[in-house]
């Protein structure tokens, strides 16, 4: 696992329906259920990670972003009648249990929505790449 200093020196990475942070951001905009919200998400954020997938109009998202020298993610999901509006809720990142995630769990391995970052986010991280869904 790369350092704190090691995992925010690098280029960002945005993956699947993402290619910037102003398309991450503005995704999270507003308030959930409440189309004329003008609600803004913080901008002063730098992200680090970001992946967000929707087909079968569902769709599921994942932001690692650091602020401060805090590592924090973001999760989101949506069914087919809204989107990720007033899902921006940090949480602090504990490295340790991320690692344990991503190399015991099915954490990046999306069998839906295909918001799959499993791989890329275990390059980023310097973590060992496991596939751990079985398949049906």
């Amino acid at each position: 696992m790369k350092s704190i200093k090691e995992i925010i020196a690098q280029d960002p990475v945005f993956l699947n329906d993402w290619s910037n942070k102003e398309e991450v951001l503005s995704d999270f905009d507003g308030e959930q259920w409440n189309y004329d919200s003008d609600k803004k998400v913080d901008r002063n954020i730098n992200i680090l990670f970001a992946s967000y997938g929707q087909e079968n109009y569902s769709g599921d998202a994942w932001v690692l972003f650091e602020k401060d020298g805090e590592l924090y993610e973001v999760n989101g999901s949506h069914c087919s009648c809204y989107g990720l509006e007033g899902q921006f809720s940090p949480e602090v990142v504990v490295l340790a249990e991320l690692e344990n995630r991503l190399v015991n769990g099915t954490f990046g391995e999306d069998d839906w929505s295909d918001n799959n970052f499993k791989k890329e986010l275990c390059q980023f991280l310097g973590v060992r790449f496991e596939l751990n869904r079985e398949e049906f």
